[in-house]
């Protein structure tokens, strides 16, 4: 196991590290000398660091590419109160030096327990043709292996092994609770789209070095290869009724509900409508946790920018846990405010800061994950 991980940034403040790590973004980039830099994202099990190398890029530059992996010493301090690397010396690691467990986050919660919650919805379904088609692909060892492991996206939510598991779990019972309030929608069929919507991720996705597509998932994308799941179980069940397969397929091919989004049919009856909203929902709060929890040390209660959402975030817990002031605190701190001089910083701070400090945005691009 490695000694530094990124969670490990808060006990190590204005410390040299020596630690490994996965590029999980990789950028050249020119100082205003016009020699190169690099602006990294390095990447373990805990999270993630922005880093940058200043010196000696040339020895290093074509050394490693992203997703590789990497053994680098440097600082860690703060700007903007967010902790970054300053790498000093970079190296690419040998194979026989990788421990993956290292580098791919995994869920902390119970797979099993949470693999016999979901055979617990399917248990409840009172429709035989529903029951009896997901329980095919829960007792299918190759699937059932695969979807207890699968994370549910590459970067935007649940991106962690056994995140696949961990979204459906959550979305099934954010499903059961809420159609209990619309007694239009059959449940058996909403909860059987849950299940179904993020099955082809097992196939779209690589996870063995880092979260990745696989050739297939680029060309074909996981709805197109959920269809050819549905299709080759329902072969085992020659008297499955036409309309719910119909059903099913609408379900998988909508349920990311724009256009825009990679959906190539919008959502056209109620089971599939609340499927995308539920659906969505999830995901979208999965990523304001996660963001939440990597910026956990921070006092400042606004986050960065989530590329996933668009938007910098205010964790409302932390924000409304600070202390109120006084009133007559804030009439002492505004009249001190207005007493001092505005000052300007000192000659070559503004450059200093920048070239230390230069901010890098995460790509977007993922907005079909889901």
């Amino acid at each position: 196991m490695k000694d530094f991980y990124v969670s490990d940034a808060c006990c190590h403040e204005n410390k040299v590290i020596i630690s490994s790590f996965v590029v999980a973004i990789k950028q050249v980039k020119p100082k205003k000398t016009g020699d190169p830099y690099l602006a990294l994202i390095l990447a373990d099990r805990t999270g993630q660091i922005e880093a940058k190398m200043w010196d000696n890029v040339a020895d290093c530059l074509d050394g490693f590419e992203q997703d590789h992996f990497v053994k680098v010493k440097g600082l860690i301090n703060k700007y903007n109160q967010r902790f970054q690397l300053t790498i000093h010396k970079l190296r690419r690691l040998a194979e026989s030096e990788i421990d993956f467990t290292d580098y791919l986050p995994k869920t902390t919660k119970d797979i099993d327990g949470l693999w016999r919650k979901l055979s617990e919805f399917v248990s409840s379904f009172s429709d035989p043709h529903l029951k009896a088609l997901i329980r095919a692909f829960m007792e299918d060892e190759e699937i059932a292996v695969a979807y207890r492991t699968a994370p549910a996206a590459k970067n935007l939510h649940h991106a962690y092994i056994g995140g696949l598991l961990d979204h459906v779990v959550s979305l099934c019972q954010s499903c059961d609770l809420v159609c209990r309030n619309y007694p239009l929608i059959n449940r058996d069929l909403l909860l059987s789209g849950a299940f179904l919507h993020d099955i082809g991720k097992i196939h779209e996705l690589t996870y063995n070095r880092a979260f990745a597509y696989t050739t297939r998932g680029q060309l074909l994308g996981h709805m197109v290869i959920e269809l050819e799941m549905l299709h080759g179980k329902l072969r085992l069940f020659p008297c499955f009724p036409e309309e719910l397969k119909l059903l099913l397929e609408h379900l998988i091919i909508s349920h990311h509900g724009e256009y825009e989004f990679g959906s190539p049919k919008l959502p056209m009856f109620p089971e599939a409508l609340m499927l995308h909203y539920l659906d969505n929902l999830d995901s979208k709060m999965e990523s304001m946790r996660a963001h939440f929890e990597r910026e956990a040390g921070i006092e400042n209660p606004w986050t960065g920018y989530n590329p996933s959402l668009g938007r910098p975030l205010l964790n409302s817990a932390k924000f409304l846990s600070k202390p109120v002031a006084r009133p007559e605190q804030v009439s002492a701190a505004a009249a001190a405010a207005a007493g001092e001089s505005t000052g300007t910083p000192p000659d070559g701070a503004a450059d200093s800061r920048e070239r230390e400090n230069s901010l890098l945005v995460l790509p977007q691009g993922e907005d079909s994950e889901h």
